[in-house]
């Protein structure tokens, strides 16, 4: 299937799936687009109200394009790991193969959380090298992960454009991942949204995985993908944007982009 065509095909199933919560619960919200435009991005943004089915979309038909998975896939690589057994806890310790990197936090031994918190590439390659290619390929197909392609390189294919998931399909996931509804253990799937938890406090709680990396067009893809809670209420988001200012701090940019959007819509305050 070429890329428009898929592009056409899951913009369609997803207008497809949303409509039947009610099309009077999708929103398109083209005035978030004035967040993107201050980091000089391009992007899109979709929330879902858990318990009203209700979709507050922009930017529908890039929502529905599948670009790299950057550091987000870490998520899956996580469960694989804790799943199989490849490690046994997010306290796993993950060697440092003694090369410096310019990321001053990558260069140490670090578990499965540090390397998680730091999105550490070189400990996420070497442990997809433990879980090996065929292990790899089997996860992907049973998730129906993006594309499913690994490409030739075991240890990069999340980075180089081999594997391409969307938007839309991301916020699938992490959803699922909430409510235990993956091929893993209850108690995998607890640890990983842990590893994901970023804030919280008496408001709200709030868990995500940034990523990032870089297309074919040589330009800077970034990711926010998670959940925020208020009120025991969760609401599922995924944020992309893409930017041809290959300097930016690109996690840093996302983050602020998705804190922007979702104060626009009331939250942080405890009252969602």
């Amino acid at each position: 299937m070429t890329t428009r065509k898929f592009v056409y095909a899951a913009a369609g199933a997803f207008i497809l799936f949303v409509s039947a919560c009610s099309r009077n619960n999708i929103k398109q919200d083209d005035s978030l687009k004035k967040y993107f435009d201050e980091h000089n991005a391009e992007g899109s943004f979709a929330l879902l109200d858990n318990g009203r089915g209700s979709f507050l979309i922009y930017n529908l038909r890039r929502d529905t394009t599948r670009v790299l998975p950057g550091s987000t896939f870490n998520i899956v690589t996580s469960l694989i790991a804790l799943q199989t057994g490849v490690l046994t806890t997010d306290s796993s310790i993950i060697r440092w193969d003694g090369v410096q990197r310019s990321d001053s936090n990558w260069n140490q031994d670090l578990s499965l959380a540090g390397a998680f918190k730091y999105s550490a590439e070189p400990h996420f390659r070497e442990l997809a090298r433990r879980i090996g290619r065929d292990t790899l390929q089997k996860w992907l197909d049973s998730l129906q992960y993006g594309n499913k392609n690994m490409g030739t390189t075991v240890d990069s294919f999340w980075l180089d454009n081999a594997l391409l998931i969307s938007p839309d399909e991301g916020l699938g996931l992490v959803k699922k991942l909430y409510f235990d509804q993956l091929p893993f253990r209850k108690g995998v799937q607890k640890t990983v949204r842990d590893l994901m938890r970023q804030e919280d406090n008496s408001n709200y709680i709030i868990s995500y995985k940034t990523g990032y990396g870089y297309n074919p067009q040589k330009r800077a893809v970034g990711w926010a993908l998670g959940w925020i809670e208020e009120n025991r209420h969760p609401y599922f988001f995924v944020l992309n944007l893409e930017t041809a200012d290959t300097g930016a701090d690109i996690n840093s940019m996302s983050q602020a982009i998705l804190k922007a959007i979702l104060k626009q819509e009331g939250f942080f305050e405890g009252k969602m």
